[in-house]
């Protein structure tokens, strides 16, 4: 068989009931030159037995098999076995537009300095898709540029992990990292950490599924907590390394949570901007209530606005752009 394009990374894990869909389009791609590699890591169910009988069926699947160690572990596992020059993400319980690897792997021609690439999404069933889906499938879908994605990066992770393409060894580099927090946000972060330069192709090519089974919605691995908690690690360890003290644009719930977060790691807000006039002149933790308007141009001291909502945020981004301050440069939206 000769060298493949692209190894698509799949673990499995007790997905017997999705996992035929999920394989017939990766089958389907109209980039015929693939491999797919499946892990299972140690389902309880007919999954492994899914995947052999499709494997047998098509060369180009193949199927490890290992103890349950969770996703981080099986896809570094998967990782080592891939042969292409580019690895592709999917999960066991989504499925793949048609065109998904022939687009991404054009996307890289096009743009070869690319260290990675995720594509829009489209969340199925859409009965069950409620409003906080809907909106950040939304937010989601309007990554549409590394800059957009790299601003973005600590709102809410800002690429799909079953969507990522990356160059096999840069993926092999990074790997996964199982811990308290997700892992697929994890890899993400220190990817633009390092620098790296993250696209999205414009077109909703991945299904994702909504179902209550999804680690999302049974590991505490994924709760709320647990992304403030790893936002908070990595903007102490980039954004405010040099710096004790930082600005703070936003007392609400959101801002609260991450800056009780940071204090974790030595860093306290210099000042609070708040528009809430019960707040304004108050001190919190230390910290003077101020408004906007005392803001004024950069004068060292990086800016965190953490509010919930888009549209807040766009607005806030035109007014500090008017002042002179530069988003990823003296300050950052984190949500």
């Amino acid at each position: 068989m000769s060298l493949p394009r692209v190894s698509i990374l799949l673990p499995v894990f007790d997905a017997e009931t999705t996992l035929p869909t999920c394989l017939a389009s990766i089958a389907r791609q109209s980039e015929s030159r693939f491999e797919c590699v499946v892990v299972d890591d140690g389902s309880r169910d007919g999954s492994r037995e899914v995947a052999e009988r499709f494997a047998t069926r098509d060369s180009r699947f193949r199927v490890l098999s290992s103890t349950h160690a969770g996703v981080a572990e099986a896809s570094n596992r998967g990782l080592t076995h891939c042969r292409a020059p580019f690895v592709a993400r999917m999960d066991a319980d989504d499925w793949m537009h048609r065109e998904r690897l022939a687009l991404q792997l054009a996307a890289f021609a096009t743009d070869p300095k690319l260290d990675a690439l995720g594509t829009r999404v489209r969340y199925f069933p859409r009965s069950r898709v409620g409003e906080g889906l809907r909106a950040y499938e939304a937010w989601l879908n309007g990554q549409n540029e590394p800059r957009r994605v790299r601003a973005d990066a600590f709102v809410e992770c800002p690429v799909a992990n079953p969507t990522l393409m990356l160059p096999r060894e840069r993926f092999r580099a990074l790997g996964y990292r199982s811990g308290s927090w997700p892992e697929d946000y994890d890899l993400v972060l220190r990817l633009l950490a390092a620098g790296g330069r993250i696209g999205v192709v414009p077109r909703r090519l991945h299904a994702w599924r909504v179902h209550d089974a999804r680690l999302t919605h049974t590991s505490a691995v994924y709760a709320v907590e647990r992304f403030t908690e790893c936002k908070a690690h990595f903007l102490a360890d980039g954004f405010l390394k040099p710096h004790a003290n930082y600005l703070l644009w936003g007392y609400g719930r959101t801002g609260r949570k991450l800056s009780q977060a940071l204090r974790s790691h030595g860093k306290r807000p210099a000042k609070i901007v708040e528009l809430h006039p019960g707040r304004l002149g108050q001190t919190i933790h230390g910290a003077p209530v101020v408004s906007p308007a005392a803001l004024g141009p950069p004068r060292g001291t990086p800016l965190i606005v953490s509010v919930a909502g888009a549209d807040a945020r766009g607005l806030i981004r035109t007014e500090l752009a008017r002042l002179g301050w530069r988003e990823c440069v003296d300050f950052v939206c984190a949500a």
